[in-house]
């Protein structure tokens, strides 16, 4: 069995989005068009996102347009969303649409990912749910070097520092990179 990791980048105020859900903030930061290749995870088998995110990659890649990106970025993996809403799907893309909580899904999630890892993506709500039920094996994130106002925040819960074991600080070009193993409460 694969682990669970959420990897995303967050600003330097703790958010995943701003108010309107949007990423852009990160773009902006030089050399984000460009990331250093040993940041996103590996072995990846299944990747997971709420809506928003989900959303935002779609008009930000323009991924309806162009079909063919969404194989270059994401190749045969499946995508879960977890939404209540009705949302495109790019043509060709194995995106697979939930409602519910995360536990009631996990046996699929982990099903589908066999030995490979879960990339949990966004939002924090998401994150929180996983880290509610026990399952997450892996907190990483990218600091940029921007803040915004008000959003999406990394995670709307209490952790105790007493779960989240450092096992990686290090700079990426202008990022930090921070990666935790999530230790299991009790």
């Amino acid at each position: 069995m694969g682990k669970i990791v959420f990897d995303a980048a967050v600003t330097l105020n703790g958010f995943l989005a701003d108010e309107n859900h949007s990423l852009q903030w990160l773009f902006e930061v030089e050399g984000a068009d460009d990331p250093d290749p040993g940041l996103l995870p590996t072995d990846v088998a299944v990747h997971v996102e709420g809506a928003n995110t989900y959303l935002w990659v779609l008009e930000h890649e323009k991924f309806m347009d162009e079909p063919a990106k969404w194989q270059a970025y994401y190749g045969e993996r499946p995508t879960y969303v977890f939404t209540h809403r009705d949302l495109p799907i790019p043509e060709g893309a194995d995106v697979r649409f939930l409602q519910g909580q995360v536990a009631q899904h996990l046996p699929e999630l982990r099903a589908t990912a066999g030995d490979g890892n879960i990339w949990v993506l966004g939002g924090g709500e998401l994150l929180g749910q996983f880290l509610d039920i026990d399952e997450l094996d892996e907190l990483a994130l990218t600091i940029a070097p921007a803040t915004v106002a008000s959003g999406a925040s990394l995670l709307p819960r209490a952790i105790g520092s007493h779960r989240l074991h450092l096992v990686e600080a290090r700079q990426a070009g202008p990022f930090a990179r921070l990666r935790y193993d999530v230790r299991k409460r009790g």
